[in-house]
């Protein structure tokens, strides 16, 4: 480890069903406001209802009209929280550091929203009328690209899509690239909008999807004996990430250091998750961070009110924690922003840092009897203030198989 340059965060940024700005966000979740509602797409044959977390985010607040016409909402949410978590970091990018400055992001669905409008133009409309700029709106490294233009970056410019934690891997490797010399800043995190009809209806093929509750606000309920599963999201979260030393020296401020990154693969299958993949993933961050299981005051959970997700994190945690493992405070925000699939671990790894900021922990909402197979601490109902919260671990667990694991630290 003592090789290893050391990684700070100086900056967040957040677009989200619960605000557009992390302290806003952070005292919705604490007091356990749900950002779940119903959501209104127009199919083939009409509006189809959904429930969903959706953001409200006017394009005009951050884009002239122009330009929004060419950039899908993913990327929109990604260049905004981006810009968010520059400015929050004060950092100015000029002609000594921009090319030792990068962008890292990660996304699971893409822009789901200028493919479905592309899908829709060949196969309803007329197919001799495809919108000229369609593949630079659609390709998955449009978001990354933006930002690297907007803010000058000529370092590394990377995109990551590995299902649910695509953005926890593009943190992680971005991570990686300043802790081993290739970067000194990296601008990381991960966006999705997939609140579309034809989306909408995959997912729903599945059979995964929660049953609308009779307020519908309450229909993602992880870890609670009458969960019936995962609630659809969107949104964006980005953190300025940048070497520790540069960091001191220029006088930021800083939010905490990541500490270690664990990521592996479930092999086994492509949708049914392992305690043993989750578990060697968990044990991997914490040995990459250099830290003991006793350190870590709180757990954001994977936590995505599935059957099986729920039951099979809980063991993975115990089976690393041991005796404990009782003794963590566990909680998922899903709950309450839903599942954001490739931005959920970029969004959630920004709420486990604004706990360490706030020094309080965010609750599982909506856990009314909790699954007696599900037996942690998921601190339910209302978020804990006044909590000494000095490490942090961010879970993500992908179809797909892909595993990663975020784990921070105080100063």
């Amino acid at each position: 480890m003592s090789e290893h340059r050391r990684v700070v965060v100086t900056g967040l940024g957040v677009i989200s069903p619960l605000g557009n700005d992390p302290d806003t966000m952070f005292s919705a979740l604490m007091a356990g406001r749900s950002g779940v509602r119903e959501v209104v797409t127009q199919g083939p044959k009409g509006p189809h209802t959904s429930i969903a977390a959706s953001v409200e985010f006017d394009p005009a607040h951050y884009f002239p009209q122009q330009r929004t016409d060419h950039i899908d909402r993913v990327s929109q949410f990604t260049i905004a929280a981006a810009a968010m978590a520059v400015k929050d970091a004060g950092i100015e990018f000029t002609a000594e550091n921009r090319n030792r400055a990068g962008v890292s992001v990660g996304t699971g669905m893409g822009a789901s929203n200028a493919l479905e409008e592309t899908f829709w133009q060949l196969l309803l409309r007329d197919p001799d009328r495809v919108k000229p700029l369609s593949v630079l709106k659609v390709m998955n490294n449009a978001s990354a690209g933006h930002v690297a233009m907007q803010h000058g970056l000529g370092g590394p410019d990377l995109t990551y899509s590995c299902a649910c934690s695509s953005s926890s891997v593009s943190i992680g490797e971005a991570f990686r690239q300043i802790r081993h010399g290739y970067a000194d800043v990296m601008i990381a995190g991960g966006a999705e909008a997939p609140l579309t009809f034809g989306f909408f209806k995959a997912w729903e093929a599945m059979h995964i999807l929660a049953i609308p509750a009779p307020d519908p606000s309450a229909s993602c309920r992880p870890f609670s004996k009458s969960r019936t599963g995962l609630v659809l999201g969107e949104g964006a979260a980005m953190i300025t990430l940048e070497e520790r030393e540069a960091a001191i020296r220029r006088g930021a401020r800083v939010y905490a250091e990541v500490a270690g990154y664990g990521s592996s693969n479930d092999y086994q299958h492509i949708t049914k998750p392992s305690v043993e993949g989750q578990a060697q993933t968990i044990t991997l961050a914490l040995e990459d961070a250099g830290i003991n299981p006793s350190e870590i005051d709180y757990v954001n959970a994977h936590g995505t009110a599935t059957v099986l997700n729920d039951v099979t994190e809980t063991r993975a945690i115990r089976k690393v924690f041991g005796d404990r493992a009782s003794r963590i405070a566990v909680s998922s925000t899903k709950s309450m922003h839903g599942h954001l699939l490739g931005g959920a671990g970029a969004l959630e790894f920004a709420v486990a840092l604004l706990a360490m900021k706030h020094q309080a922990i965010p609750p599982t909402a909506h856990l009314d009897v909790p699954d007696p197979d599900c037996d942690l601490d998921y601190v339910r109902g209302v978020g804990r203030p006044d909590q000494n919260v000095r490490c942090v671990m961010s879970n993500s667990f992908a179809f797909g198989g892909t595993n990663a694991v975020l784990i921070a630290k105080a100063m």
